[in-house]
């Protein structure tokens, strides 16, 4: 198929089925989840669903047929996206039809309906990003056609009522809940035990002196079940393994265990000067839900003026990482979407080095900034929530920020920044060292977003930690008590249901 053919029949195709979407109005039952009947609700995600599966098709007519790197690496990105964004909404139907499922999710409907229709926004809103810079009608085409999907899926982020507040689980009586510092109850105990454990039983070893089943990582990941309900738990024993890693969306529940974040090291260098698109140049990429990482690091080598280079890169719900490490310099960790928790880790860099869109939890974390390009900023999240009605945000929890001494020279570390509009990040029980501005957070550009992001910080302490000197911004709140803090924690934000105090959350 040529370009000018493709072209006429994105318009063609994209103007019909944009059209065409009807809701239906019915005066059924509403779940309890939903502010519209059921019905309404679920023929507007199926004809929002049709639309995107007509560009999906369109799209597959472009592979292939250019020449120009970044182009065909954004059709294959945005290719991706938008498949996986169908499967998304084709889970909010399921839950929607089938109200005590939990075939995809956690059981938290509101929560679950939510975190998927977000990942839909946020798939078009990250595919046109991909096309970002690339001049030419493909580029005009996609970015109006996903401008008017985004829109139906804020519509449809409107009719799902807000996440509720999760009752604690006191055991009955009025007794003081049990107690467990590690993970959200949506952890089986099961999955606690193989992220504790030391004596886990792997389904494949790999190794890079052939003492395995396995020498490379992909190989190992290509091996394992699909849409498997079951944990495929793979050992990669120590040393260095240059290669570049994608866990795609067929594959749920892989586990990896290292020999340790120093023993076990993933490494690559892909990076946006030499070509690849930021969420391309991931040396690990995880798209498959359910995923867990235990005693290994991610790095990404490129180097500060190599600019835009991921180390580690996911978009698994319901995910976990404990004891990693992830080493970059601009853009190291990135959390695109979905719920995420990372435990005891440690996370270094320069610019926007936690960046992405998810709903994250970072508990007992090390973060650092490293010195980056000379006359450059240190930031140290920049959380891109698109949409009010997403309940994404980054927390980082009872986590140690500190800067190497490079920077501590400089005095130019931030504790973050508005990526997108309505940015959210909450820092508390932190202990945040000296290096770290006295305003704290630094504006994106000029007054862009400062009304409409929310940045909090609760009982954070240490020499950063003032707030005298903060920003005045609009958006900006220092939390007095807990009642401001909890929709930040587990059983809030990444829907753990039932978070047990130890966690350092204040709590009631």
């Amino acid at each position: 198929m040529s370009q000018n053919m493709a072209f006429k029949k994105i318009l063609f195709l994209l103007s019909l089925c944009l059209c065409s979407a009807t809701i239906i109005h019915s005066e059924l039952e509403v779940l309890e989840c939903l502010n519209v009947p059921t019905p309404e609700f679920v023929g507007s995600v199926k004809a929002t669903i049709g639309t995107i599966q007509q560009v999906s098709s369109v799209l597959s007519g472009f592979a292939g047929v250019t020449d120009d790197f970044r182009l065909s690496n954004a059709v294959q990105n945005c290719q991706d996206l938008v498949d996986t964004s169908v499967d998304e909404l084709s889970w909010v139907v399921s839950a929607s039809l089938n109200r005590n499922s939990k075939e995809n999710g956690t059981g938290n409907m509101n929560s679950d309906m939510k975190t998927w229709l977000s990942g839909a926004l946020i798939d078009q809103e990250t595919c046109k990003e991909a096309f970002r810079g690339i001049n030419g009608t493909v580029t005009n085409i996609i970015s109006s056609t996903l401008d008017k999907i985004g829109s139906t899926l804020r519509d449809l982020l409107l009719m799902v009522k807000p996440t509720p507040v999760p009752t604690p689980d006191t055991g009955g009586g009025g007794k003081k809940p049990k107690t467990n510092d590690k993970f959200p109850i949506w952890l089986s105990p099961r999955n606690q035990n193989i992220l504790n454990s030391t004596n886990t039983a792997v389904d494949a070893v790999v190794a890079k002196d052939g003492t395995g089943n396995f020498s490379t990582i992909g190989d190992a990941i290509a091996a394992a079940p699909e849409y498997s309900s079951k944990r495929y738990v793979i050992h990669i024993k120590r040393g260095v393994y240059y290669e570049y890693v994608t866990i795609n969306k067929k594959k749920w529940n892989i586990t990896i265990i290292g020999d340790g974040m120093d023993a076990t090291v993933i490494s690559g260098n892909h990076n946006w000067e030499d070509g690849w698109k930021t969420n391309n140049s991931a040396t690990f990429a995880v798209k498959g839900k359910g995923f867990f990482a235990r005693d290994i690091t991610f790095e990404n080598t490129a180097g500060p003026q190599k600019k835009q280079a991921v180390a580690f890169m996911s978009e698994s719900d319901e995910s976990v990482l404990y004891h990693c490490a992830f080493r970059g310099f601009q853009d190291t960790l990135y959390p695109h979407k979905n719920r995420q928790f990372y435990k005891e880790c440690h996370i270094t860099g320069t610019v926007d080095f936690i960046f992405g869109h998810a709903a994250v939890v970072f508990q007992n974390c090390q973060i650092t900034a490293r010195k980056g390009i000379a006359g450059q900023n240190n930031t140290i999240t920049a959380q891109g929530r698109y949409d009010p009605g997403e309940d994404s945000a980054f927390s980082l929890q009872n986590c140690n920020i500190t800067v190497e001494q490079d920077v501590l020279n400089l005095n130019t570390a931030y504790l973050g920044r508005p990526w997108k509009s309505y940015s959210r990040t909450v820092v508390m029980q932190s202990y945040i060292g000296p290096g770290i501005r006295p305003k704290g957070w630094l504006e994106w550009n000029g007054t862009l977003y400062l009304d409409s992001l929310y940045y909090g910080e609760y009982m954070n302490y240490g020499p950063g930690a003032g707030l005298a000197a903060r920003v005045k911004w609009p958006g900006y709140h220092i939390f007095n008590d807990s009642t401001q803090a909890d929709p930040f924690n587990v059983p809030r934000l990444i829907a753990g249901d039932k978070w047990i105090p130890a966690t350092g959350i204040p709590y009631t």
